[in-house]
């Protein structure tokens, strides 16, 4: 039996549990398939980091939850105290409205009020347990330098990944694209970004805990990430670039009495890291979805009878680990142009008159 062969039965026999599960569960005539909840339920915030369901009963690990209220102060609990529609000293998790999904209180006139919180959301959560692993990888791969020396020989297994990594990184992306010049400075930033949305992204495809959460797919975070490139970019712009910025070198016309062209340039200032921050949410969320669609529909067409439910389920199977395998090129594909771009625009900021 070929190799082809033998990947193809370990396949089927592995998804013969999902297609039987499937089949069995196409019985029930009131079970209905909400997708917008699997959709947006996998992909959203939340007060705690669901694990699985277990006989009825929703297993999750509850999150610290911070909430100031204007009426009775600060409040410290776990979220396990707020779930599924408990209330806990005068707060509980909106089910509808505008603060759907999120702690609210009752004011005295009766209307949902939202408190300032800054709970330790699932998303936050992932991103401390990313930020722990980059320190703890970064610091391991340094430990070594310390204790060998290198000119005696390269480091080898995960050691050599990193430093082989790292070096791409610097000097294939940061030097060529801010100069030889000014990368020094920048080095530490941009490959800190790299790693960081790399690992977000790894983490973010492990279907289980500490993964699964969708923290680069998250606008608030791309958009942090993203202000991160914007100050780097003009806090520490030089002369010539604010030049061609407030008093570009073309016609006088265009640029007094009407600033025509500064009104071009500023608006270029706001979309570059606007542009940042869009692509590396859309693309992650994008991918999210994608499997998640196919996972649905194995229980959409569950009441059409075991013979389409069972061929669809292997199908979408199918797909869902050719996306899946898609993603993980995705993960390194997007930390790599957001620091290529970080890098560029950078280094037009820091670029000499000529």
């Amino acid at each position: 039996m070929s190799w082809f062969k033998r990947i193809l039965f370990t396949l089927v026999l592995s998804m013969l549990p999902v297609i039987m599960s499937a089949g069995e569960g196409s019985g029930a005539p009131d079970s209905e398939v909400n997708v917008a909840e699997i959709l947006f339920g996998h992909t959203s915030d939340g007060y705690g980091w669901h694990i699985t369901d277990w006989k009825g009963h929703h297993v999750s690990i509850p999150l610290p939850c911070i909430v100031y209220s204007r009426s009775s102060g600060w409040h410290f609990f776990m979220s396990s105290k707020i779930a599924h529609g408990h209330e806990y000293e005068g707060l509980f998790i909106a089910d509808e409205g505008p603060y759907e999904d999120k702690i609210v209180e009752r004011g005295a006139d009766g209307e949902l009020v939202r408190p300032f919180d800054i709970s330790i959301t699932k998303n936050v959560a992932s991103l401390m347990i990313t930020a722990v692993l980059l320190i703890v990888i970064i610091l391991g791969t340094a430990r070594w330098y310390k204790r060998n020396d290198a000119t005696q020989g390269a480091p080898g297994g995960f050691t050599g990944l990193m430093e082989m990594m790292i070096m791409m990184v610097n000097d294939e992306i940061i030097k060529p694209s801010v100069g030889e010049k000014h990368y020094r400075k920048y080095a530490p930033f941009l490959l800190t970004a790299f790693f960081f949305i790399f690992f977000a992204n790894l983490l973010g495809l492990v279907p289980f805990f500490p993964g699964g959460a969708n923290v680069t797919g998250n606008i608030a975070v791309t958009m942090v990430l993203a202000l991160f490139t914007f100050f780097a970019i003009n806090l520490f712009g030089n002369k010539h670039y604010w030049k061609e910025i407030l008093w570009p070198d073309v016609p006088l016309f265009l640029k007094f009495p009407i600033p025509i062209m500064q009104t071009i340039e500023l608006f270029g200032v706001i979309s570059k890291p606007f542009s940042l921050m869009v692509r590396l949410f859309a693309n992650i969320m994008a991918g999210h979805m994608m499997v998640l669609g196919l996972v649905a529909v194995i229980f959409v067409t569950v009441k059409l009878g075991p013979v389409i439910n069972g061929s669809m389920t292997v199908i979408s199977m199918l797909f869902g680990l050719v996306i899946n395998a898609l993603e993980l090129l995705v993960a390194f594909i997007q930390a790599y142009v957001f620091t290529m771009l970080s890098a560029v625009f950078i280094g037009m900021s820091r670029q000499d008159e000529h």
